[in-house]
């Protein structure tokens, strides 16, 4: 028997290649989108992380350089009034004097004055010089010497007590409203049921307080007096401090700018200007008395995004009182004396990146308290 076998057609299932290649394109057109998306949001995610750090390393700039402002002229003498006397106060030593603690000539010397700004030229950042005690003896009091004989010998100073003062602390030496030494204590030695020696460096110039004959001197030990400096290098926030040497703090830091806040009279504590460290009156040649009208400081510390963006996002500033910046403004200046200018055109690419301005206003408080003895 002969069995028939019906053809039966087979169906096939699948895509064409007009319809393969239709999907290649429209999932190409979707990667390409998502990658679109992608990058959009992870611009947006670097300028918010970015504006993050900058916002935290502007908080950790300024309160460096505040901390250390507020301890601005800690340790100096405080005003002693005895019958008989000058008037004693470290303030008022004139000319203020300077003392190489290190004899090295690359380091800085140790100065009095407790705020020192150098302005910037052509708009450039400013300089900060904070000094003070970290440790001063009973803050400073003087004691009196009863003789000068033998000052930088074994010997040394003859006074009435150390009152707590050790080898390797800074002294300023006093007998009068004008004539000043520092110096450092070589041997803080003696017997505290008599006077005691201090032997005093033996670099120290025997005059002025420290001539024989002089009498009426006295001496302030101000313990560990230290000299910190704030600067701005290759956009980092650096700290040089007595000894020369230099540590990075912060970066992202790329403007600082600092005044002074002055009063009409070394006597008086109300500050009624906002100066630049600049000129006769307010720059390096800056006399004693003015440099006791100094109150307080003003002072702006500029951060950046370290996000360079592909477009420009930053433009000048003009404040009330006409300062154009090149850069964000630093504050308000309506009803106070004209900021200073913030200046980022050094970078030509400056606009493509974003800022944020920090800015305190820092009474100098030992200042303050010294009112009565200027």
């Amino acid at each position: 028997m002969v069995q028939k076998y019906k053809n039966i057609p087979l169906r096939q299932a699948g895509f064409s290649l007009v319809e393969i290649l239709v999907g290649l394109v429209i999932g190409l057109l979707a990667t390409l989108v998502i990658m679109q998306v992608f990058s959009v949001f992870e611009g947006q995610k670097r300028s918010t992380s970015g504006s993050a750090d900058a916002q935290t390393n502007g908080s950790i700039a300024l309160m460096n350089i505040q901390r250390d402002l507020q301890m601005a002229g800690y340790g100096l003498p405080p005003l002693m009034i005895e019958v008989g006397l000058d008037n004693f106060s470290s303030l008022l030593c004139d000319p203020s004097p300077v003392y190489d603690h290190d004899g090295n000539p690359a380091t800085p010397n140790l100065g009095l004055s407790p705020i020192v700004i150098q302005d910037g030229p052509a708009n450039a950042n400013d300089v900060v010089t904070v000094r003070y005690s970290t440790n001063a003896s009973m803050g400073g009091i003087p004691i009196n010497i009863s003789s000068t004989l033998n000052a930088t010998a074994p010997l040394g100073l003859a006074v009435l007590n150390n009152i707590g003062c050790k080898n390797g602390d800074i002294v300023l030496i006093s007998n009068g409203t004008a004539s000043c030494t520092m110096t450092k204590i070589a041997d803080a030695n003696g017997n505290p049921d008599s006077p005691i020696n201090i032997s005093l460096d033996v670099n120290t110039p025997l005059v002025g307080p420290l001539a024989p004959g002089v009498t009426n001197s006295r001496l302030a030990c101000m313990g560990n007096w230290r000299d910190h400096t704030y600067d701005i290098f290759n956009n980092e926030l650096r700290l040089t401090d007595e000894n020369g040497i230099q540590q990075p703090i912060v970066s992202e830091v790329v403007n600082i700018q600092a005044q002074y806040g002055v009063s009409a009279l070394a006597t008086s504590n109300q500050v009624n200007q906002w100066v630049n460290a600049t000129g006769a009156t307010w720059g390096a040649a800056m006399t004693v008395a003015n440099r006791n009208r100094i109150k307080a400081v003003r002072i702006v510390v500029v951060v950046r995004n370290g996000l360079r963006e592909k477009e420009n996002v930053t433009n000048t500033c003009t404040t009330n009182k006409g300062v154009i910046n090149n850069g964000p403004c630093a504050w308000d200046d309506t009803d106070y004396d004209a900021a200073p200018m913030i200046d980022l055109s050094t970078d030509p690419d400056w606009r493509k990146y974003r800022y944020k301005s920090f800015e305190t206003i820092i009474p100098l408080r030992n200042m303050l308290w010294s009112r009565g003895g200027l």
